[in-house]
């Protein structure tokens, strides 16, 4: 065998692969190789895309987060101005209340003590009644002379 000729043969041999290949092989590999590379293309643009909505949607709920804190100060600081307006009132209305009663005591001692000073003389009327009784040794008639004690009784 002729040395040349093996050469010759496989150098043929290899065309032929190489044109065989070129035709049916390499054609379904480029293009898997292209939809590949247009996949991860897009997969990146994805990502990319992904990542800036993601870091919108942080902005987004930051901003959301500070206005509800800001809110909530709001209305907790309302909720305060009420509780102090709410025991302002209460203690204005305790006060009212506290004077009203504190009227009404001292109206009923007032009345009380008025009733004590009528019934003291009526009390004294009567003493001295029976006293002037003893003293004049007569009868001193309470209805006779009834002017004359409301009058001293008037007097005390």
């Amino acid at each position: 065998m002729n040395m040349n000729m093996t050469i010759l043969g496989q150098i043929i041999s290899f065309a032929i692969f190489v044109y065989l290949c070129m035709k049916f092989v390499w054609p379904p590999l480029t293009t898997a190789l292209a939809e590949r590379q247009k996949m991860i293309a897009e997969g990146l643009d994805a990502a990319d895309k992904a990542a800036r909505e993601l870091a919108d949607a942080q902005q987004s709920v930051e901003t959301a987060l500070q206005e509800s804190k800001a809110q909530a100060a709001t209305i907790i600081e309302q909720a305060n101005k009420r509780a102090s307006q709410i025991v302002d009132e209460a203690k204005e209305t305790a006060q009212a209340e506290a004077d009203r009663i504190k009227t009404a005591a001292t109206a009923d001692v007032e009345q009380e003590i008025n009733s004590a000073k009528e019934a003291l003389r009526a009390q004294v009327a009567t003493l001295v009644v029976a006293g002037a009784e003893k003293i004049l040794g007569a009868s001193i008639d309470v209805n006779n002379h009834k002017e004359l004690v409301d009058k001293l009784a008037a007097e005390l």
